[in-house]
């Protein structure tokens, strides 16, 4: 059989079901390859071998082991709670700071049968799309150690790249899940608003972060994704009245697996930050876009390009939804000078909105979403590149200056949070390669609860294109 951690998670779900490992053997094994790897990359904040030997040997011993997630290693991300173990934060303020309780989508998980080996690296309070954080330390990217992961569930995509997990789960607030994949060569899926109970996004400020998951292969991130749903008999266990849309038509594990259908598929022209910054495509970006649209050709599906019509207003509005989003963070008087200069200009600016802006700012993204979504109704999916431009160099955004900070994180990652904005799905592919190497993403977005039509593309274009088999050094 081949190393542990070269099996998909599915094949390492099998070989589990079969008994050719087990659970302890599994967990070791991870834990090992951490060890091993981690110290070039800091991917993690903290390791829990201790607690991963003690699940895995309880794992062991049940009788039931047809749960989704049995006996498959992962991480929680430092945004997310564990009953006591640490949750940083990503911020030295909370470095130490024990969980006294676990998080819904942490028991979600373990209620799935897997196996938390520890916690992944975020930028502070997940608040930035790279994962450099002062607290512990930039977390560097499998494919070229001089670059960084993006953010900010870094530390899960380069866990995930590594090959310490077979996957990770993380949230997406503007992007979080799908620029880390992006640059480390993953699939990323981020679900519409409301998919996941656990992670909904619907008490987040203008519903934007949610819940999702990174892994090598389409089928994984599938898999995972509905482990975090988390049905009960057949249905997904919805917490609030407005829910994402839902077929019923099963797991989309299902869906990513066939790969089946031909659909319509539009290729966006153009950003919503054109009017106010100097976006620049990379012609790597240019270039995977062209790849994934060839091949989509050539299945058979429609392509056609068009223009997102927009006021010009989206880069504003979205910057005070940022900076209102980080108000709430419970941090006050002396604690405001230990932050990084951006997460404290983000609360300080947050703080400062009235209420009048605020309410105007969301009443204006919320038609902003209306019309994305009439605008992208004739495409099953829309197809843009992730990321305008290649896997950053560590230290590449602006550590002093916020405004200009932010601006940089916009100009690498225009494509990425409007889709937040509007509550839709959307799932990154690692079509294309630089001349040195580096891994670029395209990104799809779906319609609202258009998740199976996502993973349905993503495996057509993954039996096409095989990158489950590319790997770093």
């Amino acid at each position: 059989m081949a190393e542990l951690h070269d099996l998909t998670a599915l094949d390492l779900w099998a070989a589990l079901q079969r008994g050719d490992t087990t659970p302890v053997e599994v967990a070791d094994h991870a834990l090992e390859r951490a060890a091993q790897c981690d110290p070039d990359i800091g991917a993690f904040v903290t390791v829990t071998a201790d607690a991963a030997r003690q699940r895995a040997r309880e794992l062991e011993r049940s009788a039931d082991r047809t749960a989704l997630l049995w006996g498959l290693p992962l991480a929680d991300k430092d945004l997310v709670n564990r009953e006591g173990v640490p949750t940083g934060f990503g911020s030295r303020l909370f470095q130490g700071s024990v969980a006294p309780a676990s998080d819904e989508l942490v028991k979600v998980l373990d209620a799935a049968g897997a196996i938390s080996i520890g916690k992944t690296a975020t930028p502070e309070f997940g608040l930035a799309g790279y994962t450099e954080p002062l607290a512990t330390g930039p977390v560097r990217n499998p494919w070229d150690r001089t670059r960084g992961v993006g953010g900010s569930s870094g530390g899960a995509a380069a866990a995930v790249a590594a090959r310490i997990l077979p996957f990770a789960p993380g949230s997406d607030g503007g992007g979080s899940i799908r620029i880390p994949a992006a640059a480390c060569g993953l699939v990323g899926i981020k679900p519409s608003r409301g998919l996941i109970p656990s992670a909904s996004g619907v008490t987040s400020l203008g519903g934007l972060s949610v819940g999702g998951a990174l892994a090598r292969t389409v089928a994984d991130s599938a898999l995972l994704v509905d482990a975090m749903i988390g049905r009960e008999n057949g249905r997904i266990p919805h917490h609030y009245a407005l829910q994402a849309p839902d077929g019923n038509d099963g797991d989309l594990l299902g869906a990513a697996v066939r790969g089946e259908g031909r659909f319509q598929l539009g290729i966006l022209t153009n950003t919503p930050f054109d009017d106010e910054l100097d976006i620049v495509i990379d012609p790597a970006a240019t270039a995977a876009v062209s790849e994934a649209a060839n091949r989509y050709t050539n299945m058979g599906h429609g392509i056609e390009e068009f223009t997102l019509e927009h006021d010009g207003r989206y880069g504003e509005r979205f910057r005070a939804l940022w900076h209102g989003s980080a108000a709430s963070l419970p941090v006050d008087g002396a604690q405001l000078t230990k932050l990084e200069p951006l997460t404290r200009h983000l609360v300080e600016r947050g703080r400062a909105i009235s209420a009048r802006q605020l309410i105007e700012t969301l009443g204006a993204l919320t038609e902003f979403e209306r019309s994305v979504i009439e605008q992208f109704s004739r495409f099953d999916a829309v197809m843009t590149p992730t990321l305008a431009l290649t896997p950053r160099p560590l230290g590449w955004f602006d550590a002093d200056d916020p405004e200009h900070n932010f601006r940089q994180q916009c100009e690498y990652e225009p494509f990425t949070s409007f889709v937040n904005v509007a509550g839709l799905p959307a799932i990154t592919l690692p079509v294309g390669e630089t001349p040195d190497g580096l891994p670029m993403g395209v990104q799809l977005i779906g319609r609202p609860g258009g998740e199976a039509t996502l993973f349905a593309l993503g495996a057509q274009l993954e039996r096409s294109i095989r990158w489950q088999y590319r790997a770093p050094a």
